[in-house]
């Protein structure tokens, strides 16, 4: 019988151990240049018109909404970050459908609720569904996500209808990651950075980092253009890598096969499954007990948290695990974690080489006194047990940039509301210019 390394191993499954970093390395720098000229890339490299210059006073208050999810939250964002008068409520389109002025009056009912405790004129917005954001900082809805249901929005520039309905209000807008990269801002004091990273890896991942504008070679006049600005990547759908079989089969059975390669590969909406089809064809190669074989083949899907939690270990009061039942006999479960484990250990990886890619791009780091500040946000990033993932992350890192490049960087503490605090520092960073 095949060990299951050896099992993994003639599935096209690569080791984290057997990754090649640097010709990935390479391969995202490249799709980054490719995709910051215009020409095709897997990397959409958007530019975001918000730049990261200057200092936000203490003791500003911004106002600020966050809509990105099943629920959208309003709030007074204070710097250094605190958040007071916080409410949450349903995102308007979520529960059933809605018109265009029932949308906007319930945003424009927050910011009046919120107007009397802000110290600054500009409201923040974070906006996390599919827009495309211009120089005004405003964002046209290309499409709603997660069910939401508000057809009339669709292809307006969200912020100057909510200005028009709060009397010509300023609204900064920008998305989630924006936001996160922003968040360490907040938090810096006096603190030097050379250059700011954002990144999430939660049910989804992406990335956003400071270019110079000069090097966004498809906006117009880039080239005479001055200063940065904060490139979102939209990173998960990097696709110059390899898939194992099981990652492809993973894929045949998404909303949308072949997209999103690299997200697949490392975020919590699909390790899971990536696990799942693992399981299923060891059963089929016959490294799994006949009882267990059967079990699985009756499992119609496997939740990341499931699957990590087992690999793990771990038993969490008031869930029950399908895959305790499955692997009840211990050479099962013995087995299914070796097989499993890989899983989470290759999304470290991964996760480091596509960080140390963007820490490379920044061209920052060259002193220990000014790193590449990286504020990373996300439960697969933050919540993963079957491996100690944030700290294998900044192990690699260490090896990638400092060790090999002397890249300085540092991982900034996790800034709790991430998307808010960015909000509210995009808000102010945009008032001060």
């Amino acid at each position: 019988m095949k060990t299951p390394e050896e099992f993994l191993k003639d599935n096209g499954f690569v080791a984290a151990d057997e990754i090649d970093r640097q010709a990935l390395v390479s391969a995202f720098l490249d799709e980054m240049e490719r995709g910051l000229a215009g020409q095709t890339s897997s990397l959409m490299m958007l530019p975001t018109y918000v730049g990261v210059g200057g200092r936000v006073a203490p003791g500003t208050k911004v106002a600020v909404l966050d809509a990105g999810g099943t629920n959208f939250r309003g709030g007074i964002v204070e710097i250094p970050p605190r958040i007071e008068h916080r409410e949450n409520q349903p995102m308007p389109g979520i529960k059933s459908e809605v018109d265009v002025e029932t949308f906007y009056a319930a945003f424009a009912s927050e910011v009046k609720r919120l107007k009397e405790f802000a110290t600054l004129p500009r409201i923040g917005w974070c906006f996390s569904y599919p827009a495309e954001v211009t120089p005004a900082l405003d964002a046209r809805l290309v499409k709603w996500t997660k069910n939401i249901r508000a057809p009339g929005i669709v292809g307006q520039y969200v912020g100057a209808e909510l200005s028009k309905r709060l009397g010509g209000a300023d609204i900064a807008i920008v998305n989630d990651t924006v936001a996160t990269l922003l968040a360490a801002k907040a938090t810096e004091g006096e603190r030097t950075y050379s250059s700011y990273i954002g990144f999430i890896l939660g049910t989804g991942t992406n990335c956003a980092y400071v270019e110079k504008t000069a090097n966004i070679l498809k906006l117009k006049d880039a080239a005479k253009a001055g200063g940065t600005m904060i490139v979102n990547a939209e990173s998960g759908g990097f696709d110059k890598i390899a898939q194992s079989e099981f990652d492809k089969a993973m894929d045949a059975k998404t909303v949308q096969p072949g997209q999103s390669i690299f997200e697949k590969m490392i975020s919590g909406a699909y390790l899971g499954g990536i696990g799942l089809e693992i399981y299923r064809a060891a059963a089929k190669e016959g490294l799994f007990s006949r009882k267990a074989a059967a079990a699985l083949s009756s499992l119609g899907a496997l939740d990341t948290i499931d699957f990590d939690n087992f690999c793990a270990a771990y038993r969490k009061e008031g869930r029950d695990n399908p895959l305790d039942a499955i692997f009840a006999d211990a050479n099962d479960a013995k087995m299914a974690r070796r097989l499993g484990i890989p899983v989470f250990e290759r999304a470290a990886a991964l996760t480091a080489i596509h960080l140390a890619a963007f820490a490379i791009k920044t061209g920052g780091g060259e002193s220990a006194e000014a790193p590449v500040a990286i504020n990373a946000d996300g439960s697969t990033y933050y919540k993963t047990r079957a491996i100690p993932f944030a700290r294998t992350v900044k192990a690699q890192l260490d090896e990638m940039l400092l060790r090999r490049r002397n890249i300085n960087y540092e991982i900034t503490p996790q800034v709790d509301d991430a998307p808010m605090v960015g909000a509210a520092v995009a808000a102010a960073v945009a008032a001060a210019h």
